[in-house]
Order: structure tokens, then sequence, then C-alpha cells
């Protein structure tokens, strides 16, 4: 009997690690990246991609006026091969949380040196290295978040009608 009851909840455990394997695997809000090689400076960005499916995003899913992670999951993180502008502002070579607070008319976009972080629950603005304002714009529908890096280092952030951009040049 010992045996049956063994086996029963052996093969239980494998099933649900199973099923918790493929949960992990099928995220709602896919991973994503993008990297780009601007004048010999790598930018790569790691993000995860939600959808809109139907939801009003922007000052609802999305709240105005509060810092987002800029994405899904894990905070959102931009890594640069060597310093850059970004803004006009220097920035060392390295790894950064990439946060915004949304607003109806203008967006503030942070670099935070904690880039390993979930979401924005820990959010320490101490720990910013700088952050700027910037105009979002309407754009084509995206069903799912993305972000590009264009020929020139502008790194551009669309979803749903709206597009947020800013520069980043050699440093």
């Amino acid at each position: 009997m010992r045996t049956v009851r063994n086996t029963f909840y052996l093969a239980l455990s494998f099933i649900m690690a199973s099923h918790f394997v493929n949960a992990q695997e099928k995220r709602a809000s896919p991973p994503a990246n993008v990297k780009a090689t601007i004048n010999g400076t790598d930018i790569i960005i790691n993000y995860s991609s939600p959808s809109v499916k139907g939801r009003t995003i922007w000052g609802d899913l999305v709240p105005y006026d509060k810092v987002w992670r800029t994405g899904a999951n894990e905070a959102t993180t931009i890594e640069f091969s060597k310093d850059v502008k970004v803004e006009g502002k220097s920035v060392k070579a390295g790894k950064y949380a990439l946060f915004t607070v949304p607003g109806k008319d203008k967006w503030k976009v942070i670099l935070n040196a904690v880039p390993d972080q979930w979401g924005a629950y820990n959010y320490d603005a101490s720990k910013d290295i700088f952050s700027f304002e910037t105009k979002p714009k309407s754009d084509k529908m995206s069903e799912s978040l993305k972000f590009g890096v264009s020929d020139k280092g502008t790194v551009t952030m669309n979803w749903e009608k709206l597009k947020v951009s800013f520069d980043v040049k050699q440093g």
C-alpha cells in the first residue's frame, strides 16, 4: 500500500512540476528584447510585452502619475556597452532599470541603478541615475508593447496608440 501511495505522490508531483514549467514558458506577457549597435555602442533592452486585449491602457491599466516598470513582470532594463549620452546627459556603460511615469501630456523617463527587480514594487528613487521628461505622441495601433532602436539611436516604445521616444548618442 505504501508503494502505491508513494507512486501516486511521485506521479502527482511530476504532473504539477510539468504544469509549472509550461506555465512559465507561456507567460501572458512574453519576454522580448531589442539589440542594436549604434556607432560601435551596443544597446540592449529587455522587457516583457503585455497586450492590449481590449483594455483601456493609459490612465487605467497603467495609471497616470505613478512609476511604471515600462512593461510587465520584471522591470524593463536598458544596457549600454560604452558610455553614452541619453537626452544629452552622460551615462556610464552598464545595465539600468528603465522606469517611466506616464502622464496625459508628458512622461517622465527614469534610469535606475537597480536593474534586477520585479516590477516597480521596490522602486527606490534614491537609486535613480537621472530622469527627464518627454512628450508622448499618437501612433498606429500596436496590440503588444514593443521597443525599437533606430539607426540614429532613438529608442522608441510603442503600445496601444501611443509612442514615447528618447535619444541615445555616443558618450
